[in-house]
């Protein structure tokens, strides 16, 4: 079953080195048949939330990065986040980026990427991040796919240095989100039929 899967990216800092690590991520999924969205907040520039899109009134004007962000995700099967850890939690930017949106994560599941420069590869922030996943309806695939040492891992393309390692975890990784989207994308199917 061909999927869409957004990806979704969390660091605006300077000299982002996770970029390398989302863009991996981008190549493995559409390697494996699917459809890829990149989301990257500082190509969206979201504002700081102060309003929901679900919060928009009929006839109100809907900023168009927020309205074209609320169709990608609408339209996925599933999410990756691919977090660092700022702090032992997952960036503003990232949290921001969720916080504009609710009913278009709902009964999709989400995959966390995790990241750090140091050893620990950002699992701090994605222990923080599965309950804000499971309260937006996305719950969190058990398998995490952390990343230590970020920026000795991928090249600015986003090839993996050690290409057969990377390939073996992500794979793993997708598998298991492939399988809750698969069955999910079922089962929304079933509910519209109803």
């Amino acid at each position: 079953m061909s999927l869409t899967i957004s990806i979704l990216y969390g660091s605006t800092r300077d000299g982002r080195m996770g970029i390398r690590f989302a863009r991996y991520l981008e190549q493995a999924v559409k390697a494996r048949g699917h459809k890829a969205n990149f989301i990257d907040p500082l190509e969206f520039d979201l504002p700081l939330l102060r309003k929901r899109y679900s919060d928009y009134q009929p006839g109100e004007k809907i900023p168009s990065n927020v309205s074209k962000l609320h169709n990608i995700l609408l339209d996925s099967d599933a999410f990756i986040m691919v977090s660092a850890e700022y702090n032992h939690t997952m960036p503003p930017a990232l949290t921001n980026l969720l916080d504009h949106f609710y009913v278009e994560y709902a009964k999709k599941p989400s995959g966390i990427a995790c990241y750090s420069g140091g050893q620990f590869g950002g699992v701090r922030a994605a222990m923080t991040m599965r309950a804000i996943l499971g309260e937006l309806g996305s719950p969190s695939i058990q398998r995490l796919l952390p990343c230590p040492g970020v920026q000795d891992a991928f090249d600015e393309n986003g090839t993996p240095k050690d290409a057969a390692a990377w390939k073996k975890r992500s794979d793993d990784f997708l598998d298991q989100l492939e399988w809750y989207a698969e069955a999910l994308k079922a089962a929304r199917g079933k509910e519209k039929k109803k």
